[in-house]
């Protein structure tokens, strides 16, 4: 039986979805064998966070032409060897090939967003386009969740680096695997540009991202949205494994387990709130009640720190359902605002920005953990720019 259009470009983004932030949620939680390995102290991990920041940051300004010149599902391939390359260089003992890994990983994670709006704008039923957004977007805390409990155990039986290999090759697999999607969801690709390498390289990214996002009047303010909640993202995921075994007590294993809490509970979440905004029609509003979400679980986490485990166990929860759960909605609000024939270019624009904070905030996140010796004062700094961002949204909108 053949898939409808729109079943086949789900199917497509949503396996590449799971299986490449399956292997970036791999990082962070070999975060305390990474650091230790390059002889760094445990909070660097921020900066190897940072730096997969980067790379995505680096595609997003400048894979616009790439898009168009492949077509989706051959550029979501290109990303997919890229992130297989970057694993295979984080497997190495060496602190530079490390961070080289990290910025392959990223611009491999970057064209997901892109490729995947853009081919599920074009497929997806409009009475259901919030829930088939959220559900590929599911796919982030679901690879991240199987990373969870897999990858601790897969380390205790098969050591670091030929984990990191298991990694990769399951990318590999998959690269292969949406072979047969790509004539049928490639048909439609923007003009040709052969230049495309040369203009990876181009100085003037930001200034057209900027362009693409004030091309609505409200694009501005959702992104902005982006940014505040990518920077909790980031700084969540980038630091929760190595919070829990260095300041909490957890080990590697317990420390998974917590992790696929967060993410599942995100994954169930994303699909919620996608099938809540689909039927209320106000994905603004939501986005805002979940900002001030976020901002009173992270809240929560700071002050449960010497609370039971059944308290901690909620607490992740509730951070995965408000700070991770925000990624289909926002998508859908990006596309739906979005220009005909620019939702590509708005996407790749607004997330743009929004890596940025995610490039920043794990930054900041580690000075001032370093600077304070604890988490806490990091964690409460990202909860209050989150609190803020709601506010100021409500008083712009008024709310109307």
């Amino acid at each position: 039986m053949k898939l409808p259009l729109w079943g086949s470009a789900l199917s497509a983004t949503l396996l590449v979805q799971v299986v490449s932030s399956f292997a970036a949620a791999a990082v962070p939680l070999l975060g305390p064998i990474l650091t230790q390995r390059w002889n760094l102290p445990p909070e660097s991990i921020g900066y190897v966070s940072a730096t997969v920041s980067l790379g995505i940051c680096w595609c997003l300004a400048c894979g616009g032409p790439m898009l168009d010149h492949y077509g989706p599902i051959r550029t979501l391939q290109l990303g997919l060897a890229s992130i297989c390359l970057g694993m295979v260089l984080l497997a190495q003992p060496v602190a530079v090939l490390g961070f080289l890994g990290a910025l392959l990983l990223g611009l491999g994670l970057a064209p997901n967003n892109p490729a995947g709006s853009t081919m599920l704008m074009r497929t997806a039923p409009p009475r259901h386009r919030n829930l088939i957004f959220s559900i590929r977007q599911a796919g982030v805390p679901l690879g991240g969740a199987i990373a969870g409990v897999t990858v601790a155990p897969a380390v205790v039986s098969l050591g670091f680096a030929h984990t990191a290999w298991l990694i990769a090759a399951i990318v590999v697999v998959s690269l292969l695997a949406v072979q047969p999607f790509q004539k049928r969801l490639d048909t439609e690709k923007g003009p040709a540009n052969r230049q495309w390498a040369r203009m990876f390289l181009s100085p003037s990214a930001l200034r057209r991202a900027a362009k693409v996002v004030r091309s609505h009047p409200s694009l501005p303010l959702v992104t902005g949205m982006g940014i505040s909640f990518s920077v909790a993202q980031a700084s969540v995921q980038a630091f929760t494994a190595t919070y829990l075994v260095t300041q909490r007590g957890k080990d590697l294993a317990e420390a998974g387990y917590f992790v696929a809490i967060l993410l599942a509970a995100s994954t169930l979440s994303r699909i919620v709130l996608g099938w809540v905004a689909d039927r209320w029609r106000r994905g603004l509003l939501l986005l805002c009640l979940l900002l001030l979400g976020a901002s009173g679980a992270l809240v929560l986490l700071v002050w449960s720190a010497a609370g039971p485990p059944w308290l901690l166990y909620g607490c992740v929860a509730l951070i995965g359902a408000t700070s991770l759960g925000w990624n289909g909605v926002y998508m859908a609000e990006l596309a739906r605002l979005s220009p005909p024939g620019l939702i590509g270019d708005v996407t790749s624009a607004a997330n743009l920005f929004g890596f940025a904070g995610s490039f920043c905030g794990p930054l900041i996140f580690a000075l001032i953990a370093s600077r304070t010796a604890s988490f806490d004062w990091s964690y409460l700094l990202v909860a209050g720019q989150l609190a803020a961002c709601g506010l100021l949204v409500l008083w712009r909108r008024g709310w109307r």
